[in-house]
């Protein structure tokens, strides 16, 4: 016993120096605990199994075409080619670079539970009602009464924002999504508003491409989506009209050459809104950044973009404070004349 005293002693003196703190067991949520396991994913349908490969012709078809395409948008600053890896292919809906879910500290049972009541608060459209979560594809998911996931808390909170800043509930909207991943946005949006009439899905990373065309055509909505390939989007755009595009934590991602690339784009086709959410930003923060520090917000202003909105995602300040994934949504609006 003094043995074990005597290490309890000197480790609660020496581990602040290192930033760590020495708590009893019975002190520690469940969620705190190491051993914590994500929730089990439902089966992988035989058919994804088949189709989610490295290999695949499609994926092997998109990867020649974008590398052929080059250019400023397809410069990689993360998203290279081995940083989508093969079980992410399978599991796109897990933890990983298209949407982390348990990896930040407020991710976690309170996290959640306060993230969906705020969200069901502020929930004007009342997609909670027509929107639910399976855990395809290997999301994490959390009961609160009611299983919820990220991917859906996000996609509400994006939407409620675009439609008291836009009506975009209440009038046709066309919507193109800059870094659309595996469709997160599109989903939800197609399903919970018949006003989204048209949605276009774009991605400067093959695989993003490849896994989106899946998802979306596994979710059948292929008759208002269309997924374009980064080397047909500048066709795609001479011939469609879009009201809005968003992006949605992939900007931040980029280079400047390449975020200059898409907005160039968007001020050609005459694009007149656009929602942005950076990566990480503080709740004073007024200025858009890259994971880099560079500021980004020059770049849609030298292009004749001015800031229409700012908001937090969480406008109350200890939800911003605790719950999951705090963010900051701009809308820029392109200037008349």
């Amino acid at each position: 016993m003094e043995i074990r005293s005597a290490i309890r002693r000197l480790l609660e003196h020496q581990l602040p120096r290192f930033g760590y703190q020495l708590v009893p067991e019975e002190l520690v949520y469940d969620w705190q605990k190491p051993s914590r396991a994500a929730a089990n994913a439902p089966p992988l349908p035989q058919a994804a199994r088949a189709y989610l490969t490295p290999d695949h012709p499609r994926l092997r078809e998109l990867r020649r075409a974008y590398a052929a395409f080059g250019g400023p948008a397809a410069q990689a600053a993360i998203w290279t080619d081995d940083f989508v890896r093969p079980e992410h292919l399978q599991y796109f809906r897990g933890e990983n670079g298209y949407l982390w879910q348990t990896r930040e500290r407020n991710q976690n049972e309170l996290g959640y539970s306060l993230s969906y009541h705020y969200t069901r608060s502020c929930d004007r459209l009342r997609l909670l009602d027509r929107l639910d979560e399976d855990g395809a594809f290997g999301a994490h998911v959390f009961d609160v009464g009611r299983v919820i996931s990220r991917d859906l808390l996000d996609s509400v909170l994006e939407l409620d924002f675009l439609d008291r800043q836009l009506g975009i509930g209440g009038k046709e909207t066309a919507i193109l999504d800059i870094g659309a991943g595996y469709g997160r946005l599109a989903h939800r949006a197609l399903v919970g508003l018949d006003s989204v009439t048209r949605y276009l899905c774009t991605d400067a990373v093959a695989a993003s491409t490849f896994l989106c065309e899946y998802y979306l055509r596994y979710r059948e909505l292929d008759d208002r989506v269309r997924v374009v390939p980064l080397h047909e989007i500048e066709r795609t755009l001479e011939s469609q009209r879009v009201d809005l595009a968003v992006n949605v934590h992939s900007w931040s991602e980029c280079t400047l050459g390449a975020i200059d690339w898409w907005v160039a784009l968007l001020r050609r086709h005459g694009v007149p809104e656009v929602m942005v959410v950076p990566n990480q930003v503080s709740a004073d923060e007024t200025r858009m950044r890259t994971n880099r520090g560079e500021d980004f917000s020059v770049v849609l202003e030298s292009h004749g973009y001015e800031l229409l909105a700012r908001e937090r995602k969480y406008t109350d300040p200890l939800a911003h404070k605790y719950a999951v994934s705090p963010a900051v949504y701009f809308l820029w609006s392109l200037r008349r004349g």
